[in-house]
């Protein structure tokens, strides 16, 4: 059991029989008043985010989760699956839309980490960064502009992304998998 001063960014909770991941956290307190937790929520199983607030002396049951390498296999009509690393025999298969944004990044016979809750493969979690090949990318056209410009370019998995104007063709770059966006050219 967590205690209200427990709780922390990333913490996982039991919420109303579903496990929640908090995102983010604040505690206020006004004049003469008990402190209240304001938090931001989101639900492991459907992806939803909600906001909450807690009080001082709110009990939380932490959310027992189980993770296990697995390879992702490919995509077909909106579902994801996956097979275990060691044995590819025990497949599985998860909703785009529980995935979330971070399905787009994912590439066949990558390896990433899935959430087991109550003996249920729940989603699956990506790394921060991931290194992807550009499939497509326009010319860099320069122009008079004051600062550097951006260009959309394609990936290997299909999503678009905005890159600076140096980046071409055939180049592999690091994509941050929470906010979308480019980080870097990878050597």
């Amino acid at each position: 059991m967590l205690a209200h001063n427990e709780l922390k960014k990333g913490s996982k909770i039991i919420l109303d029989g579903q496990p929640y991941e908090i995102l983010d956290l604040n505690l206020m307190k006004k004049a003469q008043r008990r402190v209240v937790i304001q938090t931001k929520l989101r639900n492991l199983i459907t992806n939803n985010v909600l906001d909450r607030n807690f009080h001082q002396g709110d009990v939380f049951e932490e959310a027992e989760m189980i993770k296990l390498n697995v390879k992702f296999l490919y995509c077909h009509k909106e579902r994801c699956f996956f097979s275990e690393e060691t044995e590819p025999s025990k497949r599985f298969d998860l909703d785009i839309e529980q995935i979330g944004s971070q399905a787009k990044f994912l590439k066949a016979n990558q390896i990433i980490e899935a959430m087991i809750f109550n003996e249920k493969v729940i989603n699956v979690a990506l790394p921060i960064k991931v290194k992807l090949k550009i499939t497509e990318a326009p010319p860099g056209v320069k122009g008079d502009r004051a600062q550097g410009g951006n260009k959309t370019v394609v990936l290997e998995t299909g999503a678009k992304v905005a890159v600076p104007l140096f980046i071409k063709q055939g180049d592999i770059i690091e994509i941050n998998t929470e906010t979308g966006e480019y980080v870097k050219r990878a050597e």
